[in-house]
């Protein structure tokens, strides 16, 4: 199963105090000056990289090269095309296929190198970012990469690709070549985190989409730069990867160490029982188990027992992230926030954890916890206090006050939540009349929780079912009666783009160094605009505010107050109700599968499987 941005299992406890110096101390050194063009750049402060550097501290030079690995994924795909808003497209494409002009580092907050660009000149004020393309880089068929490919891939993407990469270009002014090898983006607006944004886009060979229609689905295989081509394609069964010998790239000191396996193949499956079946024949290669329960008690099967296969926990420094049922306040009866905050009491979280995973995971307290970023307890203070006091009128209960989650019971009825959520239904104008919620015009308190049966990036299929089976029974006390679909993969991604649900499951992981993506999350643009990541519907001024707080900080200080604000307008707003989060990723594999000693911050994060993963061979 796949990584997600974003963003899956996180650590417990705090993050370490060598990280926050990472991500917050070196935000109070002064933006250097760029007066020419460099290997690398950092959100704050200068790259831990120096130039000429070996490889990266989390890639194993020495790794031997070769071998298979193979991945599950659920549901089916009917697209090669990653980048745009239609059809459902094939994992691995974006990720083994195509490059950017710069890579990230998984081993910093939010840290870029040279990759397609040789080099890279930002202005003192980032009011621009200028490119030089390597003469060296070239796509899979041999034909060079051109800054011509560069400015019509922007381009496309910008107008015509995904959603996601419309809010960064629109901030762009102009897009023009610099000689024979240079780009320059210049912005409208000086904006620290916009070249960052903008060296990661994918670089496209224009000549081959260009006089089609970009936004229409295809299975049409991409030719890119990247260390992989497509091999193989069983449109919604599978699709392989191989390792391209001639990769241009392949002997930089980015890529020393990464993209060791020959071939990668990611087999689909109808859910998450069929994976894990295929995984305990020896079909699949790797498992990511996101049950604690499940890890403990159900590995005893032969491929383990015989030593074929064993169990890997790999650490991360990062926060949370949001997981669990979000509410559509586009749909009214969860405009309310009383209602919201009911819906929250009525989930016994204490009940479901140990039923279902022993307990053994922490809750999540909101969107950036288990981080320095996180909005901590008690009442908003200093800094924090100030972002949110010119909204304090608008701000729901708790964002200034301080906001808990109910404990819940370990019964599996949670009598006190009971209480607290009927008193708040009643003060939004809900009764139960006849055994039923209804509203004073006797209209029932009726919704739908759409789930996908094909399960998550985080969760199994049966997992989230159980967890909305328990949580449908607690319901019954208030009178509510919610009715469960489930579908398809391919359905789930149409419905929830359209934002057509009451409830669902969502799942959104954040980084430590969030930025202008926060828009994408929660901006009010989300509320209409199809494909965002703003399921919730929420409209926020503050939450705006706060973003914009957060991209022009200068200092580490200012930085951390306006992602706490963040937090606290987002955890506030009681949009999700919020399940567990697990301190390590839970990882089965193939014996022969190695990976390097040295974890990233990051963890199990895109970029570390199978990017830095061997298969050791006798």
């Amino acid at each position: 199963m796949r990584i997600f941005e974003n963003l899956r299992e996180c650590a417990v406890g705090r993050v370490a105090p060598a990280l926050v110096a990472l991500c917050c101390g070196v935000a109070a050194m002064p933006l250097a000056t760029l007066a020419e063009p460099v290997h690398g750049i950092a959100i704050y402060g200068e790259p831990a990289l120096p130039a000429g550097f070996a490889h990266l501290p989390y890639a194993n030079p020495d790794a031997p090269e070769g071998g298979t690995i193979r991945l599950a994924e659920p549901g089916g795909f009917d697209s090669l095309k990653p980048w745009i808003l239609k059809g459902n497209a094939a994992w691995g494409v974006g990720v083994h296929v195509t490059e950017s002009l710069m890579m990230r580092s998984i081993d910093e907050p939010f840290t870029l190198y040279g990759l397609l660009a040789e080099s890279v000149e930002v202005a003192p004020d980032r009011a621009w970012v200028e490119f030089t393309l390597r003469p060296e880089a070239r796509f899979s068929d041999g034909s060079p990469v051109t800054v011509e490919d560069v400015i019509w891939s922007y381009e496309t993407l910008g107008t015509q690709g995904h959603p996601r990469y419309h809010a960064a270009w629109s901030r762009v002014a102009a897009i023009k070549p610099v000689g024979a090898r240079g780009v320059r983006l210049t912005f409208k607006e000086p904006d620290r985190e916009l070249p960052m944004l903008m060296s990661l886009r994918p670089i496209l060979k224009k000549a081959q989409w260009v006089g089609q229609d970009f936004t229409a689905s295809s299975l049409e295989v991409p030719i890119g730069s990247g260390p992989y081509v497509v091999e193989q394609v069983d449109p919604g069964r599978s699709i392989t990867f191989r390792r391209n010998p001639d990769h241009w790239a392949k002997d930089l000191p980015l890529m020393r160490g990464l993209n060791n396996l020959d071939v990668i193949r990611y087999d689909y499956f109808a859910d998450a029982n069929a994976m894990f079946e295929a995984f305990k024949a020896g079909e699949v290669t790797v498992w990511r188990e996101l049950s604690a329960q499940k890890w403990a008690s159900e590995f005893g099967f032969p491929l383990m027992t015989e030593g074929r296969a064993v169990k890997s926990e790999i650490p991360n420094q990062r926060p949370s992230g949001i997981v669990g049922l979000v509410m559509n306040t586009r749909n009214p009866i969860f405009a309310d926030w009383r209602v919201r905050q009911a819906m929250i009491e009525m989930f016994n979280f204490r009940f479901i954890n140990q039923t279902l995973n022993g307990g053994a995971d922490p809750r999540i307290t909101s969107y950036f916890s288990n981080s320095a970023l996180a909005m901590g307890d008690g009442p908003a203070t200093g800094a924090v206090a100030d972002l949110l006091a010119p909204f304090a009128g608008d701000l729901p209960p708790g964002a200034i006050e301080g906001y808990a989650l109910p404990e819940g019971s370990e019964r599996s009825m949670d009598r006190a939540g009971v209480r607290r959520a009927m008193a708040l239904m009643e003060e939004a104008g809900w009764t139960v009349q006849d055994g039923q919620l209804r509203d004073a015009q006797g209209r029932p308190f009726a919704f739908e929780i759409l789930l996908n049966q094909n399960g998550t990036a985080m969760r199994a299929g049966s997992e989230v079912q159980q967890i909305v089976n328990i949580y449908v029974e607690a319901l019954r006390p208030l009178g509510i009666t919610p009715r469960v679909t489930l579908i398809d993969s391919a359905q789930y991604v149409e419905r929830t783009n359209a934002y057509a649900f009451d409830m669902t499951w969502y799942e959104r992981g954040l980084s430590l160094s969030p930025g202008s993506e926060q828009r994408l999350y929660w901006g009010r643009d989300g509320v209409t605009t199809p494909g965002t990541r703003n399921w919730m519907g929420m409209d926020s001024p503050a939450a705006e505010a706060m973003i914009d707080a957060m991209v022009t900080a200068e200092t580490s200080e200012d930085f951390t107050a306006a992602v706490q604000a963040l937090d606290r307008v987002l955890t506030t707003g009681r949009y999700v109700i919020p399940v567990s989060f697990s301190p390590v990723s839970r990882l089965a594999h193939a014996a022969d599968l190695k990976y390097p000693e040295t974890i990233p911050v990051y963890g199990d994060w895109p970029g570390f499987l199978p990017e830095t993963w061997w298969q050791e061979t006798n």
